[in-house]
């Protein structure tokens, strides 16, 4: 099976992975089906454990490959991954003051130019701007593949990433589209509006993994740059949220669903790589 895969085109592999992880968010969100309302408790353990894989994936399949690969290109290590950093959480940072959207938080505060778009369009467009991040992830964890020496590893990793960032998918399609039940649309609507939040993973998948392939001596900072970019998306929105939706039942659902995420995702990783 491995070394099938190995045969496949890196923008094919990143495609499937994409795929993997939009497919996983639509079945998270198919919960709408069978639930109306979802417990502040168990929404604020989602986004904590979503915000777990996302730092642990950032760590052991972002930034440590590329403090590796960085060594080995003979450039300095920890400059290369603090620029890739920076700059992953500027290009955020740039897209959460340009693209209009809505926090799902009790306030509903925007962000972005303004705009006469409806709620839920904004409240949609909030959560396909986390997913961003995770679409790039993927596509540079899979664009790796090919240009290390050890090319099983390396998609043994890449594949860990992408089961990684489907996972917290799942809990996260559903905290999609359950608020999206509550603001009034149907179920067959919130369903629809939430599965299509994840639709720029593939996408955003494959542009990763051509951007890799086409600039190999920027791996190191396009892994780093990911990890940056998902990093912000976790400090600057799904923290604050959970702790938000966690009280006053107590923060601490938040944060154990953030070391259930984090743990989980350390062992995929160090299991599959």
């Amino acid at each position: 099976m491995i070394e099938y895969l190995i045969g496949l085109p890196v923008w094919l592999l990143a495609l499937l992975g994409g795929i993997l992880t939009w497919g996983l968010t639509a079945l998270g969100a198919s919960l709408v089906f069978f639930f109306k309302t979802i417990n502040k408790a168990v929404l604020a353990m989602m986004l904590g454990f979503a915000s777990g894989v996302m730092i642990a994936a950032s760590m052991w399949s972002l930034i440590t490959p590329a403090i590796n690969l960085a060594q080995e290109q003979g450039k300095i290590a920890w400059l290369v991954a603090s620029i890739g950093l920076l700059l992953g959480g500027i290009f955020l940072y740039a897209f959460d003051k340009i693209i209009p959207h809505m926090h799902f938080g009790e306030n509903h505060t925007t962000e972005g130019v303004k705009t006469s778009l409806s709620r839920t369009v904004l409240l949609i467009f909030s959560i396909t701007l986390h997913n961003i991040p995770e679409g790039l992830a993927v596509g540079v964890a899979f664009g790796v593949v090919g240009l290390t020496g050890d090319m099983n590893q390396a998609l043994m990793a890449a594949i860990a990433v992408a089961i990684g960032i489907g996972i917290q998918n799942f809990p996260e399609g559903a905290a999609v589209s359950i608020p999206l039940r509550q603001e009034g649309l149907s179920r067959k609507k919130s369903f629809m509006y939430g599965q299509a939040s994840a639709i720029v993973e593939p996408v955003f998948a494959v542009i990763g993994a051509l951007l890799v392939n086409s600039m190999q001596g920027f791996l190191p900072y396009a892994l780093a740059f990911a990890a940056g970019a998902m990093i912000y998306v976790v400090v600057e929105e799904l923290i604050p949220e959970a702790q938000e939706q966690a009280t006053p039942t107590g923060t601490h659902f938040s944060t154990f669903g953030f070391l259930f995420g984090f743990i989980i995702m350390m062992v995929l990783d160090v299991a599959l790589s």
